[in-house]
C-alpha cells in the first residue's frame, strides 16, 4: 500500500499537481515507516530507509513550492465534488482554512434567500455555515454577507430570518453586516488571512433531503451533493466590499 501511495505521488508530482502529491506523498511516507518497523531484514530496512530519506526531502520541496506560490498570491488548489457524493460538509470544505488568526468573513452569494417554500434549506445553509464559524477554532468578530433580495412575498420573511440570525451570532459575539445587490452573480466566500473560495453553486450544493427524519438531514457530511467545482485560491490581500 506503501509503495503504491508514493507511486501516486510521483504521478501527481509529473503532473504539476502539487497539493495532492504532497498528501500522497506524507500517507506513503507514513505507511512505509510502519514497513520498517515490522522488517526484521537490515538490508531491507537500509533500502526503505534511503527511499523514505528521498520521498521526504521531496515532500519538504513541494511544500516549501506551496508556501511561495501562497506567498506570491498564485495558490490555486480545486476540488471536484461528484453528483450525489457525501462527506463534503462544510467543516471539511472550510475547517483547514479557518486558522485561529480568522476574525473576518466575507460571503457573496446571490441565493442566500427563501424563493418558495421549496428553497427554504438556502437560508438554513447559510446558518450551517454561520454555526461552524462560531465553533471555531477560528475567532470570528464580523460576517459581510452580501446576497439578492427575495423576489415579491418572499423578501419579508428573507430580511426577517437574517436578522434573526444576525441577532443569534451577536449572543456570541459576532457581528453580521447584511447588504443586498441586484446585479451580484459570482458566489465566493473569503477569510481574512487570504484564503478565497469559489463554489460554483455557492452554499446551496447539497440536495434537499428526502424527510426531515432522514439520514444527512441534520448532518451535512452525509447529505448527497449536487455536482459542482470548488476552488481555493489564497492571495496577499483579501479585497473588501
Amino acid at each position: 500500500a506503501g509503495a503504491e501511495t508514493v507511486k501516486r505521488a510521483v504521478q501527481l508530482d509529473a503532473a504539476s499537481r502539487f497539493q495532492e502529491s504532497l498528501v500522497c506523498y506524507q500517507e506513503g511516507i507514513d505507511l512505509l515507516l510502519q514497513v520498517v518497523k515490522a522488517t526484521t531484514d537490515e538490508a531491507k530496512k537500509h533500502r526503505y530507509r534511503q527511499k523514505i530519506s528521498e520521498y521526504m526531502t521531496r515532500a519538504e520541496d513541494i511544500k516549501k513550492h506551496i508556501e511561495k506560490e501562497k506567498q506570491d498570491g498564485k495558490y490555486h488548489k480545486q476540488i471536484r465534488i461528484e453528483e450525489n457524493a457525501t462527506g463534503f460538509g462544510y467543516e471539511k470544505l472550510f475547517r483547514e482554512y479557518l486558522t485561529e488568526i480568522v476574525s473576518e468573513v466575507w460571503v457573496e452569494d446571490p441565493y442566500i434567500r427563501q424563493v418558495h417554500q421549496a428553497s427554504r434549506y438556502l437560508l438554513y445553509n447559510f446558518l450551517r455555515f454561520c454555526e461552524m464559524l462560531v465553533k471555531g477554532p477560528c475567532k470570528v468578530k464580523t460576517i459581510h454577507l452580501l446576497t439578492s433580495y427575495d423576489a415579491g412575498s418572499g423578501r419579508s420573511q428573507q430580511i426577517s430570518v437574517l436578522e434573526e440570525i444576525k441577532q443569534s451570532l451577536s449572543n456570541y459575539g459576532v457581528t453580521l453586516n447584511i447588504d443586498f445587490s441586484s446585479s451580484i452573480h459570482d458566489r465566493e466566500i473569503r477569510f481574512n488571512n487570504g484564503w478565497m473560495i469559489k463554489i460554483g453553486r455557492g452554499l446551496d450544493y447539497f440536495k434537499k433531503p428526502k424527510g426531515h427524519f432522514s439520514i444527512g438531514y441534520c448532518d451535512f457530511d452525509l447529505r448527497p451533493c449536487h455536482e459542482t467545482t470548488v476552488d481555493v485560491f489564497h492571495t496577499k490581500h483579501t479585497k473588501k466590499m
